[in-house]
């Protein structure tokens, strides 16, 4: 994997990634040559061209982003890759063409972008199919050696079984039989150097998921290892890397205060987190009152009741905030107390429904982004009653109040039901990840991945 602004990004997603980054470029040349030779005219020279070619690049790339042609299902299904491709190029075509329409000085053409779109969907189809037959992903995969055999150990093996793992474990080690649950794994003492052993097994790094390590860590053992230039990591750093969460199961208070990340020096990263949400905040809102109003006349003609509904949630350091949202649900929802909301809830409108599943009601949220008490990308603030119930069920909960909460966030890209206290515990390990991990990447990447939540709402509640 590559690490990218403290965010890993796998080595076929890059690979992909420069390709369409490529092909974009190619198709965006090849329209203007060939719109120029139907009209009769010199394509003329390459710089005239570069600031429109380079513009029609970056929407597009940031649009296959946003519709999700770099997910694990659209690098292993050439054909979801092609309908995705489609949608992302058709957004940024429209994208383009406001772009044109509000600033045509910048050289966007429209003549050309059909053909530069159109050339673009037939290249990216044709080289997704021969990657996907002519790349072999074994080889891209990481080789593994894992020091225990317990049950860290068999959740990693668990994990390397699955389709999109990006690693392969080469062996077992079993520091301690009284914890051994892997038969396949091979006892410590035949080994005589274990640096020597991970070397034979050409493993990239070696992975400590020793059930127990007070007092049986391998300090000469581990020692050999690094110093033969082999990484040696905590199965907590594995598997944040590989999962994109923090995995609470095999998680130590040590882990978190010693390991990278919750960096005080974000002072430049918070100004510029700030700016934007003051100035897209306070556009957003202006241009979606008229949706706004329109949408709470209608919640009134629907049911009974207040077209808003206002709640108390909790926010950054604990302290509480109230939120205002467009009414989705009947008026009595909550009378017998707060509940999670669930699949086909019979408390919600029929055109709460609507208004869920393209995120409208969220949109009066944006004045609490204005006012600081959200912010565009974080934890979803929770209500009182929840925070204090999970807090004391769940490990770490507060833990996620230490960054500013969010209209969408990691988890809610990465996991976006949450009904129980089971589903809780998954999006806190995906919370825990971005107040760990947060840079300005990391909400550029969850504010595009957004918009395909808000196309394909298969997790809206």
């Amino acid at each position: 994997m590559i690490r990218l602004f403290k965010h890993y990004i796998p080595h076929t997603v890059l690979l992909f990634g420069l390709c369409d980054l490529a092909l974009l470029l190619l198709a965006g040349d090849l329209a203007w040559h060939i719109r120029a030779a139907q009209i009769g005219m010199d394509a003329g020279d390459w710089t005239e061209r570069v600031l429109p070619i380079l513009g029609f690049t970056l929407i597009c790339s940031l649009a296959m982003v946003a519709i999700g042609l770099y997910s694990p299902e659209a690098l292993r299904s050439p054909r979801y890759a092609f309908a995705r491709s489609l949608v992302a190029l058709s957004l940024g075509g429209v994208a383009l063409a406001v772009i044109d329409f509000m600033l045509p000085t910048m050289g966007f053409w429209r003549s050309t972008l059909l053909y530069a779109l159109g050339l673009a969907a037939v290249m990216i189809g044709i080289i997704r199919v021969g990657l996907s037959h002519a790349v072999d992903r074994e080889r891209f995969k990481r080789r593994v050696v894992v020091l225990g055999a317990g049950s860290r150990a068999a959740r990693l093996k668990a994990l390397s079984a699955q389709e999109d793992s990006g690693f392969v474990i080469t062996s077992f080690i079993a520091m301690n039989e009284a914890h051994r649950i892997l038969p396949e794994a091979i006892s410590r003492d035949q080994i005589a150097d274990l640096g020597a052993h991970v070397a034979r097994q050409r493993g990239a790094e070696l992975v400590l998921a020793l059930e127990e390590r007070r007092n049986a860590l391998p300090l000469a053992d581990l020692l050999r290892v690094r110093t033969r230039g082999i990484p040696v990591h905590e199965v907590s750093s594995f598997l944040e890397r590989e999962t994109g969460r923090v995995d609470l199961d095999t998680l130590n208070p040590s882990w978190l205060i010693f390991s990278e990340g919750f960096s005080a020096g974000r002072l430049w990263s918070s100004i510029a987190k700030r700016s934007f949400d003051i100035a897209v905040g306070t556009l957003l809102l202006i241009v979606s009152l008229p949706v706004i109003a329109l949408f709470a006349v209608l919640v009134k003609i629907d049911s009974k009741g207040p077209a808003f509904f206002r709640q108390q949630r909790v926010g950054l350091y604990g302290r509480p905030f109230w939120v205002l949202k467009l009414r989705s649900m009947r008026t009595d929802a909550e009378k017998d107390g707060a509940k999670w909301a669930s699949e086909n809830d019979p408390r919600i409108t029929r055109l709460g429904r609507f208004i869920r599943k393209v995120r409208i009601d969220e949109l009066p949220q944006t004045w609490s982004v204005i006012k600081g008490e959200m912010s565009f990308v974080g934890p979803r603030p929770e209500v009182p009653h929840f925070v204090n119930d999970l807090e004391d069920k769940l490990p770490y909960y507060a833990e996620r109040h230490m960054v500013k909460p969010g209209i969408t966030g990691w988890a809610q890209i990465n996991y976006p039901y949450g009904a129980s206290i089971e589903d809780a515990r998954h999006k806190l390990e995906y919370d825990l990840y971005y107040a760990k991990n947060y840079t300005p990447f990391l909400d550029l990447l969850i504010l595009l991945q957004t918009l395909r939540v808000i196309l394909f709402p298969d997790g809206a509640r």
